[in-house]
């Protein structure tokens, strides 16, 4: 039996490898958001700065693991064997929550999550303990367990998220009276005095959070402590000195400085403090089995009293924890995906909406739409307008949604303000021993930013909101995941752990790849070949060429769409079905974004080429009627067959190939037409109109016949009339789209022709 204890050492450890990656990959966003929204400086000086700071605050991390050790049970009610059961249960399900909220992009805290992983395994270790024992109840399990630690957390949480938007939101409104968004000529008179200001809030941030706990904290202790007031007028004249000398110097703007400074002291706090949460189970793991195996007492019986006592982690360990958080940040892709979910909810320009909208989201919209209107009717006009002057945006081009992801996020004022504020929140609750996430408030710190940079309007706040509802739900989701799940896989483990810790280690390797291969397949899909473009022509020739390719593309794919959808009506095959809705919904996806993007197209116009900004939206019109007959269409004949009803009759699947086949000669034409420009081969396609027109109409003439004399099946009547209908519906816009090409096509433009070939 004693080999298993070893065993799960070993695993433990290995564990502790990837809990280390899965969290910096979540908790990377902390310290690098703000410099890579801002785009101030390089990416690659952001990951050396960071990878600095990761480094340094690592080897000088104290190791004094007193969460894992003693923070949240009482090391000397449980024995060797419940402690390694422990143990074992908190690495597995903290590498696989972490690492689903990193597959999902969603940013949590790496401290709630060992934290209530570490109570849920305790609280049911003592609970099996408790039942196995004569005397005991469930009243002593408060002997157990540190509850007054849990509800300390918890009640640190609610005030983090509650603090950290409302600070933030308030210094930046305030930054931005100052500056405004033209701040450009102001920061060149005060930038200096407010670069003082932010770099001594990092500096300080750095002396108290950053270096507390380290080894070498001891001998700062009496001078920091006492003296803090002094640190801080001592580091403003200091940074006042610098930033005068930097911008003189170099001509550019000491924000870069705060940005940088920032950003390394943030990463020197991360690793510094929170390595606990990666390889405090570990090395308590370590020195419990180093203390079992020299005592020759059973491991059943083995108090483990021995964990009260602090034992500084070994540098060797802590130099290679910091050499794989730095090789994760500068590798893991997840860590990006994490990143642009915090990035996009506070986006100053447009973005592509991750989160669709939900009844809480609008609430709290128009909740804070009525206290605006309020404020509004009580606040003068004049001062309303010398407010709203600070935050007229500069004029500047209409960018798409695409081109505005592509710019920078904030500006340098609000990237400045989100690393000072986070560092004085965490600084502040340091000194007061309150135990706030840097996960927490550097996310809220940088919503309420957002928020006070009217980055939320009308036309993206409810969608933000329930961006941000949705994390910090997840946050909450975090503690009861991790304390229920901690706590099953724990009784798993005790009740039989010879076998059990062998295949929840085998489930959780299956389980890590598996979201590791559908992440790399996420990130890695390219552009499909027949996937929309936008537009950016400003004449109707340039758009008619241009918007060709797009034309092309939705009736190739709408004729395979309606050619599947007669296929698997006529095998009854409820897997293409399925296959097909879902490319008809890529389809409308794909339209309803250029319909998105109109406002763009129109913006850019110039005023000598408006009309064609009318064939553009005729176009997208008639595009989006095609698919949304295409959908009917795909839906109805997947929902017919889901539902197991009856299949059509031979003549009735007869028929819809018949008009199939004339829509897929129809549709090869077409697009030919399209891909090599001819757009004068329309016509040849336009007089066949009322042919495939009749054809469709005679169909439904031959189905009200046979319903009249032989037709048993309502749903069968249904569905075929509603294809028919439908495709005459598909078969007007297509039409229609063709019509309007024809029409607006200049011919003394030489077209291309269609090869034999292509006929």
């Amino acid at each position: 039996m004693e080999n298993i204890y070893l065993f799960m050492l070993i695993a433990i450890t290995v564990l502790a490898v990837f809990d280390i990656v899965v969290g910096v990959s979540n908790d990377a966003i902390n310290f690098l958001n703000s410099a890579i929204g801002s785009k101030a400086i390089s990416m690659r000086t952001i990951m050396i700065v960071a990878s600095l700071g990761i480094f340094i605050g690592a080897v000088f991390s104290s190791g004094m693991m007193e969460v894992a050790r003693k923070g949240i049970f009482v090391p000397a009610m449980f024995s060797f064997e419940d402690i390694m059961y422990i143990f074992m249960a908190v690495m597995i399900t903290d590498i696989l929550l972490l690492d689903f909220f990193n597959t999902l992009g969603l940013p949590t805290s790496t401290t709630v999550s060992i934290v209530f992983n570490l109570l849920g395994a305790a609280v049911v270790m003592s609970l099996i303990k408790i039942t196995a024992s004569d005397s005991a109840t469930i009243s002593d399990l408060g002997s157990y367990i540190n509850t007054e630690k849990a509800i300390e957390i918890i009640r640190g949480i609610l005030m983090s998220v509650f603090i950290a938007f409302t600070v933030g939101a308030l210094v930046q409104w305030v930054s931005r009276l100052i500056f405004t968004f033209q701040y450009e000529n102001k920061i060149k008179n005060f930038g200096a005095i407010f670069g003082a200001v932010c770099l001594t809030a990092i500096t300080y941030f750095i002396f108290l959070k950053g270096l507390k706990g380290t080894p070498y904290y001891k001998d700062l202790k009496s001078i920091v402590e006492g003296n803090e007031i002094y640190i801080i007028l001592g580091s403003f004249v200091m940074w006042l000195l610098v930033s005068f000398a930097f911008q003189a110097i170099t001509k550019k703007t000491i924000l870069l400085v705060v940005i940088a400074v920032g950003t390394f002291g943030l990463a020197l706090a991360f690793s510094g403090n929170d390595l606990v949460n990666f390889i405090g189970v570990p090395m308590a793991a370590y020195h419990s089995y180093e203390a079992w195996s020299v005592s020759g007492v059973d491991a059943s019986l083995f108090s483990m009293q021995v964990l009260e006592k602090k034992v500084p982690a070994e540098p060797l360990l802590l130099f290679i924890a910091g050499a794989i958080m730095v090789l994760t940040l500068w590798f893991s892709k997840k860590a990006k995906t994490v990143a642009e979910t915090e990035l996009s909810l506070s986006r100053q320009g447009d973005t592509h909406d991750k989160f669709e909208p939900n009844g809480l989201s609008r609430s709290v919209v128009k909740g804070t739409t009525w206290l605006s209107n309020v404020f509004s009717a009580v606040i003068p006009k004049s001062t309303q307008e010398k407010i709203g002057r600070s935050f007229e945006k500069p004029n500047a081009v209409n960018l798409t949604k695409d081109q505005s992801i592509d710019a920078p996020a904030f500006d340098m004022i609000r990237a400045a303000v989100n690393l000072m504020v986070a560092g004085v929140l965490i600084a502040i609750a340091t000194s007061m021993k309150l135990p706030l996430s840097t996960t927490y408030v550097t996310f809220m710190v940088a919503m309420g930013t957002s928020f006070a940079d009217r980055a939320w309007g009308r036309e993206s706040a409810v969608y933000r909101v329930a961006g941000v509802l949705n994390v910090i739900g997840g946050w909450f989701g975090t503690a009861i995941g991790a304390f229920v799940a901690a706590g099953f896989v724990v009784f798993l483990i005790q009740w039989n752990p010879s076998v059990m810790t062998p295949i929840l280690l085998l489930l959780t390797g299956i389980l890590l790849y598996r979201n590791y291969m559908s992440h790399k397949n996420e990130s890695n899909k390219t552009i499909d070949e027949d996937s929309l473009k936008e537009t950016g022509s400003s004449s109707v020739q340039g758009v008619i060429l241009e918007s060709a390719s797009n034309i092309a593309s939705v009736v190739k794919r709408g004729n395979r769409i309606y050619t599947n959808a007669i296929k698997g009506l006529a095998k009854q095959d409820l897997g293409l079905l399925k296959k097909n809705k879902k490319q008809i919904d890529k389809l409308s996806e794909e339209v309803d974004n250029l319909r998105d993007n109109i406002f763009y197209f129109i913006k850019n116009l110039d005023e000598t080429s408006l009309r064609a900004s009318s064939f553009y939206i005729n176009i997208l019109g008639y595009l989006q009627d095609m698919t949304q007959s295409l959908e009917y269409i795909s839906k109805t004949s997947h929902k017919h067959i889901n539902n197991n009803h009856k299949k059509l009759k031979f003549s009735q699947i007869k028929e819809l190939k018949e008009v199939d086949d004339a829509i897929e000669i129809l549709f090869n034409k077409t697009t030919a037409a399209f891909d090599s420009h001819s757009f004068e081969q329309i016509g040849a396609v336009i007089n066949n109109k009322k042919e495939i027109f009749d054809l469709v109409t005679d169909k439904i003439v031959k189905q009200v016949a046979r319903t009249r004399s032989e037709e048993s099946s309502p749903k069968n009547t249904t569905l075929y009339f509603g294809l028919l209908l439908e495709t005459k519906d598909l078969l007007t816009a297509t039409m229609n789209l063709l019509e309007e090409y024809y029409n607006a096509h200049d011919s003394s433009v030489e077209p291309a022709t269609i090869t034999a070939e292509e006929d």
